[in-house]
């Protein structure tokens, strides 16, 4: 008998939400983390479209939306001179924009989901070393107060960052470099009148276009609170070589209030003072990748698994949905209900997003976010992280590709459908608010040819999927105003204002399953059942 579950290393944004989503699913968790304290700096500050909707699948959506502030866009200065201004959007079918919000009020919100199910994190503790077998982790936890204890945990989940005792252990490669500039960050108030909720980014250029002093502010919740990053002065640098600055925030040296003045004072759009300084320090810029997310029983997320530059505030999402991606898949391993390859998808699908993320994010770093396309709509959604897609995956498959070039395929993001109606109800109703995001959801599209002879037929086929799911998915129908399907024992929504099928575009009645992540795994024709269980069987054991 093994202690726990799963042991989760680290009580970041990443670990906890991979707690929340195994508590969800009734895992037994064990969260530790070295730090006695939570942090108390603005590290990752942007939450993207595709993570609030994770959030919302998580229960804590809103709390995060009260706690934080829309991102509007970016205002760009060079040389004291407005020369560009962008708006952020996201298509109108996607439920949220892009938000603002310091990392430590992210994790509060998780720490206190996660209080939900009776699990906290133990501070003060740390893995220091761990060996598995075929059944378990047995791991080595250092205690600051009580020493050092044997455990063993059925999976370890390494959510303990960029310098990870478990992706060391593990034995992971992590190659890439780093970026020779250094730069100081702070957290503090400005009194300027730059409108809510964008970006400042001002520059100083030379002649040939070189940038030699550099200023972006990112709105923070607050009355003119920003988080201010820029290249070092010379008293604080660290010389090439010394070992004062890793990647993020280890520096020993912390700016003071006077450093940060003297910048906005040379690039500020109109004179401005900062003061409250909450948390300041210098920090460099690496960027790196494991060459496996996993091994064996053991797993990394987050920045244990990948570092990249801040550009696009694109890390913390990317782990949190490492972390989302990786749970429901070790739920079903826990409840004996997985098939025998389903853990090895977390590496098959993340570390393809990973690699992708850091290779861009370097790019973005050097060249400009969407350098590389002209398609502002298709840069939008890319940094939104809602073009993510396991396409490749085993776990994406169908009977046949939809005819429509604009349809969802599987492995991409199920999108949202409103304007849904059932009887009882008064108010239109959101796909994803009926989904709750911890079992698979077999959604079957009867279109408007579909009359009484099918309803037996997609009753049979709901019957048959829930029990190859081992009652893990939920059912619905989904059909188009005119269907005849009215008798249907199986909870039956109305496209009443077409937006179901215009997201998704069903060849007719098709067949589609999403997967707890909020990604299709399956669509295919309802004539096709074989095929849809079968994929099924890929799944469950």
């Amino acid at each position: 008998m093994n202690d726990f579950d799963v042991l989760i290393a680290g009580a970041g944004p990443v670990g906890l939400t991979a707690a929340v989503e195994l508590r969800r699913r009734g895992v037994g968790v064990r969260i530790v983390d070295p730090i006695t304290e939570p942090p108390e700096y603005a590290k990752a500050v942007g939450i993207q479209p595709r993570t609030l909707e994770v959030f919302e699948s998580m229960g804590v959506v809103e709390p995060v939306l009260d706690a934080g502030l829309e991102m509007r866009g970016q205002l760009i200065y060079v040389n004291g001179t407005q020369v560009s201004r962008f708006d952020l959007f996201v298509p109108d079918d996607v439920p949220y924009r892009f938000h603002l919000m310091p990392q430590y009020a992210t994790e509060q919100v998780l720490r206190d989901r996660l209080l939900d199910f009776g699990t906290s994190v133990e501070r003060g503790v740390r893995v220091s070393a761990f060996e598995q077998d075929d059944d378990a982790v047995t791991v080595t936890l250092t205690d600051l107060d009580r020493g050092s204890s044997t455990v063993r945990a059925s999976y370890l989940i390494g959510a303990d960052g960029a310098h990870s005792t478990v992706r060391k252990t593990l034995g992971l490669t992590f190659e890439g470099g780093a970026f020779p500039e250094q730069y100081m960050l702070a957290d503090v108030a400005v009194d300027w009148s730059m409108p809510r909720g964008y970006a400042v980014r001002t520059m100083h250029q030379r002649d040939d276009g070189t940038t030699d002093d550099l200023l972006v502010a990112i709105p923070l919740p607050g009355r003119g609170r920003y988080r201010m990053s820029m290249f070092v002065p010379d008293e604080l640098a660290v010389a090439p070589g010394g070992r004062d600055v890793a990647h993020g925030f280890e520096g020993t040296r912390a700016p003071e209030l006077s450093h940060i003045q003297a910048v906005v004072d040379r690039l500020a759009p109109e004179p401005a003072t900062v003061s409250d300084l909450r948390w300041s320090s210098v920090f460099r810029i690496s960027h790196r990748i494991v060459d496996s997310y996993s091994r064996g029983r053991v797993f990394v997320a987050g920045d244990a698994a990948h570092i990249h530059p801040p550009t696009g505030a694109q890390g913390m999402n990317t782990g949190i949905q490492d972390a989302h991606n990786l749970a429901w898949k070790l739920a079903l391993a826990v409840h004996g209900d997985a098939a025998p390859e389903l853990l090895q998808t977390y590496d098959l699908e993340r570390r393809p997003v990973g690699e992708e993320v850091v290779g861009r994010t370097v790019r973005d770093a050097r060249e400009g976010i969407g350098a590389d396309s002209d398609d502002i709509g298709f840069i939008m959604r890319r940094e939104a992280q809602l073009l993510i897609s396991y396409a490749d995956s085993p776990l994406a498959a169908g009977s046949a590709l939809p005819s429509a070039a604009a349809a969802p395929r599987a492995g991409e993001r199920a999108p949202d459908a409103s304007g849904l109606s059932r009887e009882s109800v008064n108010h239109p109703l959101r796909l994803f608010s009926l989904l709750d995001g911890v079992d698979h959801a077999l959604i079957l599209y009867a279109d408007a040819t579909a009359g009484p002879a099918q309803v037996p037929c997609l009753e049979a086929l709901a019957d048959d999927a829930v029990a190859t799911a081992r009652g893990r998915m939920t059912a619905h129908v989904v059909a188009a105003p005119t269907a005849q399907v009215g008798s249907i024992e199986i909870p039956l929504l109305r496209d009443t204002e077409g937006h179901f099928a215009a997201g998704y575009r069903p060849d007719g009645s098709t067949i589609f399953v999403i997967r707890p992540d909020g990604h299709i795994g399956y669509r295919g024709p309802m004539g096709d059942t074989h095929a849809a269980l079968s994929y099924l069987e890929s799944t469950f054991r």
